[in-house]
């Protein structure tokens, strides 16, 4: 199930583990929040091991719609009807802060070109207006926005990104770093400064599981908290007869597209269309939604054949915050986006290293005090 990142793209390939080993840090999972973990776990000179069930991002972390969304999944006025605006604002600073070592680290893979909330209705309208007061008032940038696209706000921090790219500059400049990685190692099971795979275990004093989709099945204590949600995405060819200059997500976020800088569409959502057949770890496409997608393409004039359809599967929480947590002394678990984990992750991933380096990271407080 091929997808328009891995076009041109040149993925590494990483041997199994076939041997016990001991190192400062065991890292499970090898997509964005993983790798940026190991990233900055070396570079603070600790001895880390990666490992992942399958290859380098080869799940959501390189199968989702290249999106860079400050903020976490609620929306900032839900935010802070939430948590309270002070909580509400240093989770959104949190996520612009790490944006910016995001573009800093893969600068050829990151355009912070802004993004587009588009009302889908007049329902949505009068919520992108609370969006933008909400924004404003705490001092973040945001614009009203009413253009080809529609109406909504313009949200100038945000951007788009090539995720396998992005990926893939994170695994070399790893490796630089001294950090193992190992591919087609699947974590058996975790327990405190212990990891288990089929030909070899892993000792280590912190263990970090960075997995998104099958959190819950490493780590059961957290079945209660999450429960799985595939996405579904198809791309198409080059269409030069529309111009999207700017990402969009629509629909309270259920529908995104972006235009990619060869004319390729690239369109995600209908999760809600999909119903509850949508909340599974199986990894497919299904045609009630693909054909929802092929129909929204063709309502926003794009002519262009489908080249490549794909699914990939995330973690949700019911409180709409993602997991987080120390689960047993010395392994921390952090998943369960929501559907927003490109910055997220990265961003719980190096404050995870933060704080088994220092004892300390504000991030990774703010977020674990709201969970």
């Amino acid at each position: 199930m091929k997808t328009v990142w891995d076009i041109g793209a040149q993925r590494p390939h990483f041997a199994p583990l076939k041997e016990d080993r001991t190192v400062d840090l065991c890292v499970i999972g090898l997509g964005g929040s993983g790798l940026t973990a190991i990233h900055e776990a070396t570079d603070r000179g600790l001895k880390v091991i990666g490992v992942d069930a399958g290859e380098i991002a080869g799940e959501a972390a390189g199968r989702n719609g290249g999106f860079l969304l400050a903020g976490i999944a609620e929306f900032h006025h839900d935010a802070v009807a939430n948590f309270g605006r002070e909580k509400a604002s240093a989770l959104y600073q949190h996520t612009l802060d790490e944006m910016a070592l995001m573009e800093r680290a893969a600068p050829a893979s990151i355009r912070r070109i802004g993004g587009l909330r588009v009302a889908f209705d007049d329902e949505e309208l009068v919520d992108c207006r609370r969006h933008f007061d909400a924004l404003r008032l705490d001092g973040f940038p945001v614009e009203m926005y009413d253009g080809p696209e529609g109406q909504g706000i313009l949200i100038a921090t945000d951007g788009v990104f090539h995720p396998l790219n992005r990926a893939i500059s994170l695994v070399q400049r790893a490796v630089l770093g001294g950090a193992e990685l190992f591919a087609h190692t699947k974590a058996l099971s975790v327990e405190s400064h212990l990891v288990r795979t089929p030909h070899g275990n892993i000792e280590a004093k912190n263990i970090l599981v960075a997995i998104d989709g099958n959190i819950s099945v490493l780590l059961p204590q957290l079945s209660g908290d999450v429960y799985p949600v595939r996405l579904q995405m198809l791309s198409t060819s080059p269409d030069h007869g529309v111009h999207f200059p700017l990402p969009v997500y629509t629909r309270s976020a259920y529908d995104y597209w972006q235009q990619l800088t060869d004319g390729r569409i690239c369109i995600g959502g209908g999760r809600d269309i999909g119903g509850v057949e949508e909340d599974t770890n199986e990894v497919r496409i299904t045609n009630k939604v693909q054909n929802f997608l092929e129909e929204r393409i063709k309502g926003l004039g794009i002519t262009a054949p489908v080249e490549h359809r794909w699914a990939a599967t995330v973690s949700y929480t019911k409180s709409g915050l993602p997991i987080a947590r120390e689960v047993m002394p010395g392994v921390y678990a952090i998943g369960a986006y929501c559907g927003t984990g490109n910055v997220v992750g990265a961003l719980l991933g190096r404050a995870m290293v933060e704080k088994i380096t220092t004892g300390q990271s504000e991030a990774w407080s703010d977020f674990s005090e709201v969970i």
